[in-house]
Formats: structure tokens, C-alpha cells, sequence
């Protein structure tokens, strides 16, 4: 049992590494040498857990994808605590994000950008991550829209896109509050209001 907690230790510090390293540099920048120094690791133990930087790519998008999860889900509660409209919430939440330290956009449109080929597995993922944010926000939808939302939902996703890219092009939070207002008329104009 003492083998596998160091072993899994080590994983978790590759696994850390690399995201915050191809996060901040990006994937193709950031060669495996690099990730074994900064997470001071042997050659071996990173090929250990991650056979190819393939592997380690995937992997380090699904850990990605639990921290942003993990993100949105504390920021709307916190901020669902002033405002009963999860949508809102969501936005204020989406407004932390863009305000934390060290903010490059989604990792995941970086992700797609920077490897581009659509069969590679991280941009698979990539796809699929996309899937199941456009779900949840379509659920933040219909509870202001109701059944009807499909439409409208999607609007909002694109604008949330749009908005995490002229943030990062323009190094300013404000495109959040655009993104909101459009939304949220959005949802008054479908809601017959």
C-alpha cells in the first residue's frame, strides 16, 4: 500500500505541472523535459504514468475539466447567495474566472487551437468538453426560458465563448458584463417580457 500512495503523489504532481505549464505556456511550447524538472520527476516516472505527452495531454484536460467544474460550482453558489437567477450566478462567476491570477482564456479552446488535428484525443475531448458545457448552460436556460430554450441557449454559449476570448485579447474582465446583458435580454425577449 506504501508503493502506490507515493506513486500516485508523483502522478498528481506531473498531472499539476503540466496543466499549470501548458495553461500558461501552452501545450506545444511545453516539451516533457520540462514538465520533469519543474515537477521534479525522473524521465522514468513521468513515461510511467504517461506513456506519450499524448497521454499526459489527455489527461491533463480531463484534470482541467474537474478544476473548472470545481471552480464554477463554488463561484455560483457563492455568488447564488446575492441572486436566485443561476444564470447570473453563472455570469459572476464566469466574471472570477476571467479576474483570476494568471487568466489565458479556456484551456480548452486553447487546446483545440494549439493542436488542431481533429482525430488527436485531447481534441476529442476538447469537443466533447464543449458538448457538456453547452448542456449545462442550456439547463441554466430553460430554468429561465422553460422547454423552449434550445435556441436561445445556444446564443448564450456563443456569447460566453465570445466573451472568454475578447477578454483574453483585450486583458479586461468588462466583455463578461456584455455577454450578460445580451443574455439575459436574451431570455426577457423569450420569456415574452
Amino acid at each position: 500500500m506504501e508503493r502506490t500512495k507515493p506513486s500516485s503523489e508523483t502522478r498528481q504532481r506531473i498531472l499539476e505541472t503540466a496543466d499549470r505549464l501548458f495553461y500558461q505556456d501552452g501545450i506545444r511550447m511545453v516539451g516533457i523535459d520540462r514538465i520533469i524538472a519543474d515537477a521534479e520527476v525522473a524521465k522514468m516516472s513521468l513515461y510511467k504514468h504517461f506513456p506519450s505527452k499524448d497521454d499526459l495531454i489527455l489527461a491533463v484536460l480531463k484534470y482541467r475539466e474537474e478544476k473548472i467544474l470545481e471552480f464554477f460550482t463554488a463561484a455560483m453558489e457563492r455568488h447564488g447567495k446575492r441572486t436566485k437567477d443561476k444564470l447570473r450566478a453563472f455570469f459572476a462567476a464566469l466574471k472570477d474566472f476571467f479576474e483570476s491570477p494568471g487568466f489565458r482564456g479556456c484551456a480548452f479552446q486553447n487546446a483545440a487551437v494549439e493542436l488542431a488535428d481533429p482525430a488527436h484525443a485531447g481534441t476529442k475531448f476538447v469537443k466533447d468538453h464543449k458538448r457538456r458545457f453547452q448542456e449545462f448552460l442550456a439547463g441554466l436556460v430553460e430554468e429561465s426560458v422553460g422547454k423552449g430554450a434550445a435556441k436561445v441557449a445556444l446564443a448564450v454559449g456563443l456569447l460566453v465563448e465570445g466573451a472568454i476570448v475578447t477578454a483574453v485579447i483585450q486583458g479586461s474582465p468588462d466583455a463578461v458584463d456584455v455577454a450578460r446583458d445580451a443574455a439575459l435580454k436574451m431570455v426577457e425577449e423569450a420569456n415574452g417580457v
